[in-house]
């Protein structure tokens, strides 16, 4: 059933991202998640397509589209298809809002055709080895020297962190300045300094390559400073809004797609003489399940017509990306155990949802983070 918040022309953007998948990704996909890592052509794919900069000025090659709706159908429908190797969305609604809001407009001539056609793949470097809610406690460095700034550290957990081109690294230029000293720098691929090490071994979503970054002696240019110096802490948290909601959209889209599929399941797995969903226990389980995905349902949709309208809060993108996670982290549990064994075997969608939801809680900030930007707001 079509939602209210969405238009026939979204609807058939909808229809359009559902085409590529299944072009484009699903023959594709099982073969990533052993490789641990998806091919370039499916970038370029996307770029032809006109999935990558959809809200990208079209003298660039985007779209020229600034709203937030069809990122939330692309999300959606990759969700729905339980296929996260491509790493679009990292690219699109995160580094995208970055890039467009900072760049100037030389750096707007050199990134954004490659940003926006596929031939440049971005990743966005902020948790460290002994940083990762706590960003003010990130040790990377960028120490100005003649016309660079000479970068150093490490980074970890970095989506798209093997296959990226162009790095937004957040860094102190200025230690003794707490959180009014951190920038944001692009780094560049093939930078003299700049190593990649393990494309890391996850509990789930394998087709995503997720690496460490490494830092040594690296000389970015001044003409690399995305924004001004020192403003890097705000300009994180102008942005970590949207990151939360494009999270929480994707997770309420996966426990619908999740339960959707377990609802089928009971209508026609039988014991006992009957369907398993016929068993007031099980009955009761599904119904809690649709209750609580249909009223997140509503608080979701409000939070993307209110980011379309430029009216979302931080608070409501926290309290939607800790309700909506945990929400599906629980429903895909109930759904696997709904399955029986069979929900343990991976060739059943449930078992590889099961492995790929774990980390919703964790990545974009923490439940615990989202609990407490959520109490300060309440002024307690």
């Amino acid at each position: 059933m079509a939602r209210e918040i969405f238009t026939a022309e979204h609807e058939a953007f909808r229809d359009m991202v559902r085409a590529f998948i299944e072009k484009e990704i699903a023959p594709y996909h099982e073969q990533w998640e052993k490789d641990g890592i998806v091919s370039r052509d499916v970038w370029l794919a996307a770029g032809r397509q006109g999935l990558l900069g959809i809200d990208m000025p079209e003298e660039f090659g985007g779209g020229g589209n600034s709203d937030y709706r069809y990122y939330v159908i692309l999300n959606e429908e990759f969700a729905k298809a339980g296929v996260h190797g491509p790493g679009f969305s990292v690219h699109n609604d995160i580094n995208g809002g970055y890039l467009r809001q900072l760049c100037n407009d030389e750096q707007k001539a050199r990134w954004f055709p490659g940003y926006c056609s596929g031939e440049i793949i971005t990743g966005i470097a902020m948790t460290e080895p002994a940083a990762g809610s706590d960003l003010q406690g990130i040790k990377s460095t960028a120490v100005k020297d003649g016309d660079d700034y000479v970068l150093n550290g490490s980074k970890t957990f970095i989506s798209n962190g093997i296959l990226s081109d162009l790095v937004i690294v957040v860094a102190k230029t200025d230690p003794s300045a707490g959180a009014k000293g951190v920038s944001l720098l692009v780094v560049e691929r093939g930078m003299k300094g700049f190593e990649r090490g393990r494309n890391l071994d996850k509990v789930g979503m394998h087709a995503q390559d997720t690496a460490e970054l490494f830092f040594d002696n690296v000389r970015v240019p001044k003409e690399n400073l995305l924004g001004e110096e020192g403003m890097g802490f705000i300009y994180l948290m102008q942005n970590l809004a949207r990151e939360r909601l494009s999270i929480g959209v994707t997770a309420m889209a996966a426990a619908e797609s999740a339960f959707e599929q377990t609802l089928e399941y009971c209508k026609t797995r039988e014991a006992f003489g009957r369907p398993i969903g016929k068993f007031q226990h099980n009955r009761f389980t599904l119904a809690e399940m649709k209750t609580e995905l249909t009223v997140t349902r509503s608080f979701t949709d409000d939070c993307v017509v209110k980011e379309s309208k430029g009216e979302l809060s931080i608070d409501e993108a926290a309290m939607l990306k800790y309700w909506n996670t945990e929400l599906l982290k629980k429903v895909v549990d109930r759904c696997l155990q709904l399955h029986g064994g069979y929900g343990y075997m991976m060739e059943y969608p449930i078992a590889k949802a099961y492995q790929d939801v774990r980390i919703q809680t964790i990545f974009g900030g923490t439940t615990e983070i989202m609990k407490e930007i959520i109490g300060r707001g309440l002024g307690v």
